[in-house]
């Protein structure tokens, strides 16, 4: 008779983040479906390591599921979870909790990074393709005088036929943008110091240097990871060399982008701007960017939202069970790369 395989192994897992984040990312099918590939603690998500509940919890727990709002696990954390050995966090970036203590005890980690930049890639997209029609901004126009101009005396310039639009940062969006932009009739460029032309070539960008970027392009899309070296990267000479009418998109982080030099150039009308995030997030109510009828601000939605947010749950689901299984994690996060991510 043939032999039984060994029933898989099923990790001891812990759930950690704030009770809103669990509340929106994990819903009862995602609760179901991750207690089918782990022993999953009967308890509320935790967001407070210091308890007597919570540091039971972690006396056995491997795995740990974590979110938005997870404290950091720092040495004092994993002093009471000698047992844990990966983290599997259903949200982007793990900075915020992922602390050199766990690198050091050599703790597995996963992100959902990867499920969260399709829908920033997806609206960056179609903000790409609304500015080169004006979309949102004739929309305006035609609701304040309810009549339309003729349709051939459109300006040759509005459309989205061989427009160029410049990708600054082959990140993780970055990539996915440049995915998403195939099937259209646009010449794309590319900014990144870390990608040669090799891996220009097979993504089907054209790498350009900085200043090349915004001066050739009628759209640049900011995709670069806040970090000490790229924080005001954008700044008022590059915005200054934008063409007329040329648009700045940014889904990334506000501070990458000089934020006084952009509302100064904004409000000369040389150019438009559709932000997801500025710097602070959110604006001031005061602040002179609400007064830009060219620059459309919106309230920083472009990542996962809604059911956007089951997305999230069933990559991490996905990577516990790889993991339970021996096969290691689809999605990654390197020590070594720590330095090039958001």
């Amino acid at each position: 008779m043939p032999s039984t395989p060994p029933a898989r192994r099923r990790p001891r897992a812990a759930i950690a983040m704030g009770a809103d984040a669990a509340a929106a990312v994990l819903s009862p099918d995602s609760l179901s479906a991750l207690a089918g590939v782990c022993e999953l603690a009967p308890l509320p998500a935790i967001d407070d390591f210091t308890t007597g509940a919570s540091r039971a919890v972690l006396a056995d727990t491997e795995v740990l599921v974590t979110g938005w709002g997870c404290p950091p696990i720092h040495a004092g954390v994993l002093d009471s979870a000698p047992a844990l050995r990966a983290v599997v966090h259903t949200a982007g970036t793990v900075r915020g909790h992922v602390t050199e203590a766990c690198w050091e005890r050599g703790i597995e980690v996963s992100s959902a990074a990867a499920a969260n930049a399709l829908p920033v890639a997806e609206y960056t997209v179609a903000m790409v393709l609304l500015s080169g029609k004006r979309v949102l901004e004739r929309a305006r126009d035609f609701r304040a005088t309810r009549t339309r101009d003729a349709w051939l005396a459109t300006p040759a310039d509005v459309g989205n036929y061989r427009r160029t639009v410049g990708i600054l940062s082959a990140s993780l969006i970055g990539r996915r943008v440049i995915e998403l932009l195939r099937p259209y009739d646009l010449r794309v460029l590319l900014h990144d110091p870390y990608v040669t032309d090799a891996e220009a070539a097979a993504l089907g960008v054209l790498p350009v240097g900085l200043p090349a970027l915004f001066a050739e392009s009628d759209v640049v899309s900011v995709h670069t990871p806040l970090l000490p070296a790229t924080t005001g990267l954008v700044g008022r000479g590059l915005l200054s060399s934008m063409r007329p009418d040329a648009v700045l998109v940014n889904t990334s982080r506000g501070a990458v982008v000089d934020q006084d030099a952009l509302t100064d150039v904004l409000r000369t009308g040389r150019i438009r701007a559709v932000l997801d995030v500025t710097d602070p997030d959110p604006l001031p109510e005061d602040h002179p960017l609400w007064d830009c009828d060219n620059a459309i601000i919106t309230p920083h939605l472009a990542g996962s939202q809604g059911n956007e947010l089951r997305r999230l749950a069933d990559l991490a689901v996905g990577e516990v069970a790889r993991w339970a299984a021996g096969d290691g994690f689809a999605h990654p996060v390197r020590r070594e790369r720590l330095a090039f991510l958001a």
